[in-house]
């Protein structure tokens, strides 16, 4: 027997070492905005069994991304959420040290479960990232570093600054908690401050003092990456009275340098049409994130309010009936009006053990392009989607006559809310079919918001409000009281507009075609030009919530 073979028998016979269960993943969230985790950041957050927070808003970051995950899965469903520990702040509402830190990430770790440990920023970059990744391994649990933007480089670029440019190669970071030689960067051309705000003043006099220019320019962004970002320009003579005036308060990153005058040609964030509104999201319980992601693209801020909730119809036999005529074929056409009507269908099937085959031989007409994704969704397809208007209205002016020759059956099964208008019931039967107009689901009123929230909405502490049909209307003033004459009302469409009008608002916005993408962009378009119009004017931009409410026009009586 050769050695070789011998050591192979060996190793044959020497168990693989196991490998361990768990682990931990140091996170870095950067600096604020959710939409800046990495893709790694994300898929350790959805699959964590753990998640260690560093500061409060740590909590909801987890939510916004389990959210957005949700959101873009085929059944729209959420697993249950992670296990949340604190391991920023001691019982005694303290900020841990370091070390108390470390030992809050060690006994996690050693459950054996999957722990996500949240730090702000990057983990290896000004935090506590290190000392906590070195308890780990000394205890012999596998650990994975996932790099996150750090507000160094992010804070500056949201507010327009670049930290280089092609003239300006050198930059230093200075964190100013501790005494700092202000003479080395005396020639340095670009300088960001952590932790600068409290000594702003001093620390001018002392660059001042070792030889920089009282007008060298500077900028202080606070809370930076985010819809409350704020940002002002000074010099090095002035910032300090300039900081109090503007009431900067930490977190702020200081730049300090000549790159501080591209600002006013490369301000991008704080720009945005909607940038920093707070705007009301009417909704239903169920309803899709995608109106109020689409404004936060646009710089708002989007709180959303149920309004009504999605319920089954209180007599449930109608609907049985039509589903099981649907399989036997009583049926030429199936008329969806809305998302919830597919929803019902769907959900009604399942209860009967159906699938999309059931479908077989049947026309399928979809009231707009989103009702046909959630049929093509359902792996079905729409025969009839409106040409021009997505509307009741437009789906009967593509709707064909019954023709007795060609069609074999003149029978339309039409499952719809119980709120829903008789418009296309009567417009069928003129067209010469027989409808079968049955109550799917039930649209009721949800609770009234919390007081704060009701306030705000009576006081004009909400920039705009988008309705998205006519019922969001009814509700949201049922339940919190109509909103302030000096809130933008935006709305889908022209029924929806009427109703507005109805409960005495004015409306300011509507959307191009009843579609929730359109209607954010419309509304945009309208703080795009509001903005326009107050920077020609020479005026300080501000928000609708900032105006008197003299300054807009009430509905005439």
């Amino acid at each position: 027997m050769t050695r070789a073979t011998t050591a192979s028998n060996q190793a044959a016979q020497t168990p693989a070492p196991q490998a361990q269960a768990g682990g931990v993943a140091f996170v870095g969230t950067g600096p604020g905005d959710p939409d800046l985790l990495t893709v790694r950041a994300v898929r350790l957050i959805e699959d964590a069994d753990v998640v260690i927070t560093e500061s409060p808003e740590h909590a909801t970051l987890v939510e916004v991304v389990r959210g957005r995950v949700a959101a873009l899965a085929a059944d729209g469903e959420q697993a249950p959420g992670p296990e949340i520990v604190d391991g920023g702040f001691g019982e005694d509402g303290q900020p841990l040290t370091h070390a108390a830190r470390a030992k809050v990430v060690v006994k996690q770790a050693k459950r054996g479960r999957r722990v996500v440990r949240l730090l702000g920023g990057d983990p290896f970059l000004y935090a506590s990232g290190p000392e906590e990744a070195q308890a780990v391994a000394k205890v012999g649990v596998p650990f994975e570093v996932v790099p996150g933007v750090s507000s160094v480089g992010a804070v500056p670029a949201y507010a327009g600054i670049p930290l280089t440019t092609k003239d300006h190669r050198e930059v230093a970071v200075v964190t100013c908690g501790e005494k700092v030689d202000w003479s080395r960067y005396a020639d340095t051309p670009t300088l960001v401050l952590l932790s600068a705000v409290g000594q702003i003043g001093e620390i001018a006099k002392q660059l001042i003092a070792v030889g920089r220019s009282p007008e060298t320019p500077v900028a202080m962004t606070r809370v930076g990456t985010t819809t409350e970002q704020q940002t002002i320009t000074s010099t090095l003579e002035r910032i300090a009275a300039d900081a109090r005036a503007a009431r900067i308060s930490p977190p702020a990153i200081t730049v300090i340098g000549a790159v501080v005058d591209l600002r006013e040609k490369l301000s991008w964030f704080e720009t945005k049409p909607l940038f920093g509104w707070r705007v009301l999201v009417p909704r239903t319980k169920e309803q899709s994130a995608v109106l109020s992601n689409r404004l936060r693209e646009f710089g708002a801020v989007p709180e959303e309010v149920p309004t009504i909730s999605v319920e089954p119809p209180r007599n449930p036999q109608q609907m049985d009936k039509a589903v099981r005529g649907l399989v036997e074929g009583r049926y030429e056409w199936i008329a969806f009006t809305s998302v919830n009507a597919v929803k019902a269908v769907r959900e009604k099937f399942e209860e009967y053990g159906l699938d999309a085959r059931a479908f077989s031989g049947l026309k399928i007409a979809a009231v707009g392009d989103k009702t046909a994704q959630a049929i093509a969704d359902w792996g079905l397809r729409a025969d009839l989607v409106p040409s021009g208007e997505q509307s009741a209205a437009g789906l009967l002016e593509d709707w064909p006559e019954y023709d007795e020759q060609l069609d074999p059956i003149n029978r339309v099964f039409l499952p719809r809310a119980d709120i829903a208008t008789e418009n296309l019931v009567a417009g069928l039967i003129d067209l010469g079919w027989e409808c079968d107009d049955v109550t799917a689901y039930r649209t009721v009123r949800a609770a009234p918001p919390p007081a704060p929230t009701r306030d705000a909405i009576k006081t004009g502490k909400f920039d705009a409000v988008v309705f998205t049909s006519s019922s969001t209307v009814r509700n949201l003033v049922g339940i919190a009281g109509k909103p302030h004459p000096s809130t933008v009302i935006a709305v889908i469409g022209p029924a929806t507009a009427k109703t507005a009008e109805e409960h005495g608002l004015r409306v300011d916005v509507m959307a191009p075609k009843p579609d929730v993408e359109l209607l954010v962009e419309a509304l945009a378009g309208f703080g795009a030009a509001r903005r326009a119009a107050m920077v020609e004017a020479g005026e300080p931009v501000t928000k609708p919530s900032d105006r008197k409410p003299s300054a807009r026009r009430r509905k005439a009586e």
